[in-house]
């Protein structure tokens, strides 16, 4: 049974355009509209060789998972507004997270990452995962 292993990074967060730009505007949907997800099949941990599982192009369209992206993002963008962008946590959004980009121990830059949920919906048959409950605003 093939499952999804790893959160993907999608873009990294700019706070300063983030607090300026909707979601219909963001650079986090420009990348969800033209992203090409590719699955592999993990081997071992030496990665000796690598089993291309399945491509998959991914159309957010205006669905609950839209909806749901977006709340995300909002909840992101409005932290940053009212908090500072040091205020972000990686236990933020239902299908995205904000996380430190790169090894974490006192990293300051962050990026938007699709938890294991969204990457199996990006990849479609065999890997969906049911929307999880929004947690709201």
């Amino acid at each position: 049974m093939l499952r999804v292993k790893e959160t993907m990074a999608i873009t990294m967060i700019d706070p300063v355009n983030v607090a300026a730009k909707a979601f219909d505007e963001s650079h986090l949907l420009a990348k969800l509209r033209k992203i090409v997800v590719v699955a592999r099949v993990f081997d071992c941990q030496e990665e000796t060789c690598s089993f291309l599982h399945s491509v998959a192009e991914f159309d957010l369209g205006d669905t609950e998972v839209y909806q749901q992206v977006r709340a995300d993002y909002d909840l992101v963008r409005q932290t940053i507004i009212e908090k500072g962008f040091s205020a972000l946590s990686g236990s933020m959004g239902v299908l995205v997270q904000p996380r430190t980009k790169g090894l974490g121990h006192g990293s300051v830059s962050r990026a938007f990452y699709a938890r294991t949920s969204f990457v199996g919906r990006i990849l479609g048959d065999g890997y969906h995962i049911p929307l999880p409950v929004s947690s709201g605003l």
